[in-house]
């Protein structure tokens, strides 16, 4: 197909039901026109804006900026999901290339003096706006001052270069690091070095070798955290270890794949460029706009978790090297394995057995939209005529309780050489009422897929991971503001894993869990007696857990709190002298994610801020407290959340939304109990 200006399809808006993009017609040719046509008429609608000659209002340059850029934003939600989800060289390429040129047009704005000076004049009149109207000015203004409106000219112009390196060095960082991942997969020759692995693992891995072109051998994928499921399953020590290795040396081979100096430089640039602000580093100037306010905020609540949670690690690893015996010293890699075994001993809980229970289309049926459905009234109906980017992708259309229409859901749950590691969600269209749009969310898992006929199985923390996006999802979909800005998931990056990990706590609501929980052959429901161990057995591991979640914090919290000027050369040594100052430096439990492969600071936007899982989950744990007293699964307590929180998006403070539904300020004793933190 021709990318000619009449067919482009990004060029007008989707006719398609809540403006899916027709992906039917989307082809790969179609990018850089769209992205040139994006950006140049989004320059010229920003041109007009600050060359009006009527006195600045919010209508004609609040507003107006909202409603700009139509083109660019319907190319960039399209493409950006598929350099995630569906990539390949020629659009690796393509990201390679317009990843600076966005840096760059963000920045033709954001440092644009005529349109500054329009947006700060407007502050003198705040007051007679509507709330949310005046939230989105001062939200405004603010991007313009932490983008650099207010730096000297000299001082722009070596922003605009930092911008430009960085958007080149995370497209580089993230496609590196999907290479190496595919580079990195495990080739096992013989069946019975997988023992352990069920016959569906087994079969899956003989599909993934066949694809590659290794017919007769089997391929065990690597998942983007160090740890990697079959690690709890193998009994073939040596596999075990090939298979970690292969996981924590990721990005680190010394290749044209390694990221280690692209890392090195990333952070570098960062605290380069806080300096230009005033601020002594990257971290400082990240969380100045974040719910925390500050580093120090956040040291000390991990200081109140670290001690006890290594604590709790070293017990828990006595346990396994107890189950182990004097045959071997614990390893790394014999971790998952053994805490599997003990598991299994106290509270006779096999997590290999547990997967017929929790087939993927059950879980996600009769578990997550059900769940949904009691909680909050919503109906999803499949729909097969409305075609996704990709086959795996299924599109859902989602309806409230009295059948009016909220938006579209696209679930793509399984894992291929083409999609990058993890789980997420994304928005291709955001709800509006100013642009009268509604929500199309999707979420991406990285499950196993199974032979054709066979039945995807997930592990629980697969269900855990399904219900943690879905509540993302959830966030997107319940959106009722009115402008794009404050749509669904647009709040503050330490809020927005708050509801995602609220929702997790319906996988093991015992109405819900009964409802899925379902062997996938015979139908039997999963016993109460065992779903009791389950709940019982979640306080297990939390040591491990913990400790590994707070060492990837801190090391993200290490390279961003270096001090402008700072060169990390030695990127190994760095990482380590940082985890034994920061009192994490376990050998068998090392960070979830280790730098070479820490894609949420250095691909994504989490920089400076992985801690926001926990800091959200003190509000989580606080939540799941609340619900609990007040019933559980119950239409006015969803009711209450939805409108008190989940509706608001951006567009009010998050902690007043937290305020408002919960009554008081959150409090971290419901966290610490249920990690087993409070000795």
């Amino acid at each position: 197909m021709s990318a000619s200006l009449p067919e482009n399809p990004f060029f007008a808006a989707s006719d398609l039901p809540y403006q899916l993009p027709p992906f039917e017609r989307i082809r790969t040719e179609h990018y850089r026109p769209a992205f040139d046509r994006g950006m140049a008429d989004h320059l010229a609608e920003v041109e007009a804006i600050a060359t009006n000659a009527e006195p600045p209002t919010f209508e004609n340059t609040i507003v107006a900026l909202e409603r700009s850029g139509q083109i660019l934003q319907r190319v960039s939600a399209v493409f950006f999901n598929q350099t995630s989800s569906h990539t390949d060289s020629a659009i690796q390429t393509i990201q390679s290339e317009v990843s600076p040129r966005l840096a760059a047009h963000s920045d033709a704005i954001h440092l644009d003096a005529r349109l500054y000076a329009r947006v700060a004049a407007l502050l003198d009149d705040a007051d007679r706006l509507d709330p949310e109207s005046r939230r989105l000015l001062e939200r405004y203004h603010l991007d313009f001052v932490r983008a650099g409106a207010g730096l000297s000219e000299e001082q722009q112009t070596r922003l605009r270069e930092i911008n430009a390196e960085l958007s080149a060095l995370s497209t580089k960082f993230e496609n590196d690091l999907l290479d190496d991942t595919n580079a990195s997969a495990v080739v096992v020759d013989d069946v019975a070095e997988l023992d352990g692995l069920s016959d569906g693992a087994i079969a899956a891995a003989a599909e993934t070798a066949k694809e590659r072109g290794l017919e007769g051998k089997y391929v065990i994928t690597l998942v983007l955290p160090t740890g990697q499921p079959p690690l709890a399953s193998l009994t073939n020590r040596s596999l075990r270890e090939r298979l970690f290795r292969a996981s924590i040396q990721r990005g680190a081979h010394g290749d044209e794949h390694d990221t280690s100096a692209t890392a090195s430089r990333i952070a570098s640039l960062r605290a380069e460029r806080a300096a230009l602000f005033g601020h002594p580093d990257h971290a400082t100037y990240v969380l100045e706009d974040r719910t925390a306010k500050t580093p120090a905020a956040v040291h000390d609540m991990l200081g109140k978790l670290t001690p006890t949670a290594v604590a709790n690690a070293h017990a828990e690893a006595a346990k396994l090297q107890a189950a182990i015996g004097d045959e071997f010293e614990l390893r790394a890699w014999d971790w998952s394995f053994y805490s599997e075994k003990v598991r299994r001993a106290t509270y006779d809980i096999d997590a290999a057995e547990l997967r017929p229970y929790f087939e993927l289309e059950r879980v996600l049926r009769d578990g997550v939209f059900y769940a949904a459905s009691k909680l909050y009234g919503l109906s999803f109906t499949e729909r097969p005529d409305l075609v996704a980017y990709h086959p795996d992708a299924r599109v859902f259309e989602v309806a409230d309780e009295d059948g009016s229409e909220i938006g579209l859901y696209i679930g793509d749950f399984f894992t291929r050489d083409s999609k990058r590691g993890g789980a997420w969600m994304n928005s291709l269209v955001d709800q509006s009422t100013l642009m009268g749009t509604k929500p199309v969310v999707l979420n991406n898992l990285n499950v196993v897929k199974p032979p054709a006929g066979e039945p995807a199985l997930l592990t629980f923390d697969e269900v855990t991971t399904l219900f943690h996006e879905f509540g993302h999802a959830l966030h997107a979909l319940f959106s009722q503001v009115t402008y794009p800005k404050f749509s669904g998931t647009s709040v503050l990056r330490d809020f927005v894993e708050f509801p995602s990990q609220v929702n997790e706590m319906w996988s093991v609501w015992p109405e819900v869990l009964a409802n899925y929980a379902r062997h996938h052959v015979t139908g039997e429901p999963l016993s109460q007696e065992v779903v009791q161990r389950l709940r019982d057995s979640q306080i297990w591991g939390e040591g491990f857990g913990t400790t590994e979640y707070l060492a990837a914090t801190l090391l993200d919290l290490a390279w961003h709190e270096l001090p402008p000027g700072t060169v990390i050369d030695d990127v190994a040594g760095f990482e380590a002298r940082a985890l034994e100052r920061a009192g994490v430096a376990l050998e068998t439990v090392p960070p979830r994610y280790r730098t070479t492969y820490f894609a949420h600071i250095f691909g994504g936007g989490y920089s400076a801020g992985y801690y926001s899982y926990i800091w959200s989950e003190v509000l989580d744990a606080d939540t799941v407290e609340w619900f609990t007293e007040n019933g559980g699964l119950k239409r006015e307590n969803g009711d209450h959340f939805r409108r008190e929180l989940l509706s608001r998006g951006g567009s009010v403070d998050p902690m007043e939304a937290f305020r408002t539904f919960r009554g008081r300020d959150p409090q971290i004793e419901p966290l610490l109990e249920r990690r087993g933190l409070t000795q």
